[in-house]
């Protein structure tokens, strides 16, 4: 395992290997492949490394989790080779809820409690951040002793002197619970606090380490612009969020890029609408490197940028219609219409990428058969114009949106959906879909407090699969999976 490790690393450009009086092993509890393509993780790694008495090592999930307690293998830093358990504070990044029982195996694999009530002054303090505590931290938060509450760059660096100035775990909870974007559950019990905002002169944030071994591969990730200015209803990242969206300076994205990376990624939750995104991506292009995009908005597209994109080394243009017919795009607030859409294909076509594809989601509130036809009927079209591909994920209300609370569309309809597109388009548009009993699981923990955390614990001592889930669920109060909820 260590071997392997040490490959890894050893094709990695940027790492940082320090020692330092402290240490922080900065867990994803997603393998490194998802890990190292996390630009909010890297940016941590990078912060913490920065200060005097700390170094941050990374861990990651394995890829085979069975085999490393078969092997009895303590879950190990890449740096320094060292015990996850035995760092001074683990933090770990969540994406989304389904990543919470990657977590539940890293802290086993580490020999850390899982529970912060069941730790003592033996054991690390462990922080949880990441994109989801954007939304609703609650059901992960009794494995945390703390919760960073939206964007980390500052608010960590007030954690770690909370804890450097007390000794003792319950002092420095006490501690750290009194610095502003920190939730200590033992301190605050069971409710949501604002998420933080960096200080805009801490962006763009940019990657450390660029890697062959990512999803994005030998790529190094910095931002366009941070937040979004748009009111999508089912968004977190809607532009009441931590103060909208915040351009990055296009001189500062360009110094960012270290002579190693291959490729640039411009990272952002609405990317498309920075006003200089062809002269950035043009520059990049021009330097010889690829280029990708985190987030395109179709009514955002030109032939130029299109084709910039096409150079960049873009083979599939990936844009979001979400609602499936004209109008639940408008009761959702998303702007883009048919004729973006349309267009998005011609633009495609004109720079002979591959395929255009578009995300969707089913089961929105509102949702009729008459949707689903429009849907239909609109793929056809555009399917005339260039190949289609569709990304469908059936929709899953999140905290801290106007769609909050919000049922799950049901497992048999969206099943139904799902069926009737595959036999219309077959032969015409590719269909590729989330998983609906997943996605049922998300919605449950999503809309979930504590009670959910107990739920997950159960489902993943359980073996973590769909009945095991289905049972936790309904033991702690979830809603039923047969159940079409009221979209009233």
């Amino acid at each position: 395992m260590r071997e392997r490790a040490r490959r890894v690393v050893s094709d990695e450009v940027g790492t940082i290997v320090r020692e330092a009086r402290f240490r922080m092993a900065l867990v994803y509890p997603s393998p490194y492949r998802a890990a190292m393509s996390s630009l909010g993780y890297q940016i941590i790694y990078r912060i913490v490394n920065e200060r005097e008495l700390w170094s941050a090592e990374r861990a990651m999930l394995p890829e085979d989790v069975g085999e490393f307690r078969q092997g009895r293998w303590p879950l190990f830093t890449l740096e320094g080779e060292t015990a996850v358990g035995d760092a001074d504070v683990v933090a770990f990044s969540l994406a989304y809820e389904l990543e919470i029982p990657g977590l539940l195996d890293c802290l086993d694999l580490s020999g850390i409690p899982l529970r912060g009530a069941e730790r003592s002054d033996e054991d690390p303090i462990v922080v949880i951040g990441g994109p989801l505590t954007f939304s609703n931290p609650l059901p992960s938060a009794p494995f945390a002793d703390v919760v960073v509450m939206g964007e980390g760059e500052e608010v960590v660096g007030c954690l770690l002197d909370a804890w450097e100035g007390h000794s003792g775990r319950a002092e420095k909870l006490e501690a750290i619970a009194a610095v502003a974007g920190c939730y200590v559950p033992s301190v605050h019990g069971e409710l949501l606090l604002p998420v933080a905002a960096a200080d805009n002169v801490l962006l763009p944030g940019c990657g450390q380490i660029i890697t062959p071994h990512a999803e994005l591969a030998n790529m190094h990730l910095v931002e366009a612009e941070r937040g979004c200015h748009r009111k999508c209803t089912f968004c977190v990242m809607r532009r009441s969020t931590n103060g909208g969206m915040r351009l990055a300076d296009p001189g500062a994205i360009i110094a960012s890029i270290p002579d190693a990376a291959q490729r640039v990624g411009l990272v952002g939750a609405a990317v498309s609408d920075h006003p200089k995104l062809c002269d950035i991506v043009e520059q990049i292009v021009d330097s010889g490197r690829g280029v990708g995009l985190s987030s395109l908005r179709a009514d955002r597209l030109s032939e130029r940028l299109v084709g910039l994109l096409a150079r960049g080394g873009y083979r599939t243009l990936t844009v979001a219609s979400d609602g499936a017919s004209e109008r639940l795009r408008k009761e959702l607030q998303k702007v883009i219409r048919e004729e973006h859409l349309i267009r998005a294909a011609h633009f495609a076509a004109a720079s002979e990428l591959r395929v255009l594809k578009l995300y969707m989601m089913i089961g929105v509130p509102g949702e009729t058969e008459d949707d689903i036809t429009e849907l239909i009927d609109f793929c056809k079209e555009v399917s005339q114009i260039h190949r289609l591909a569709l990304g469908i994920a059936p929709f899953v209300s999140k905290r801290n949106t106007p769609l909050d609370k919000h049922g799950f569309a049901g497992i048999p309809y969206v099943n139904g959906v799902l069926k009737r597109l595959r036999k219309e388009l077959r032969g015409r548009v590719d269909i590729r879909s989330v998983s609906a009993r997943w996605a049922w699981v998300e919605w449950n923990v999503a809309q979930g407090g504590f009670s959910m955390a107990d739920a997950t614990e159960s489902a993943w001592r359980a073996g973590g699969g769909f009945s095991a889930w289905k049972r936790a669920i309904a033991e702690f109060g979830g809603e039923d999976e047969s159940d079409r909820a009221s979209w009233s």
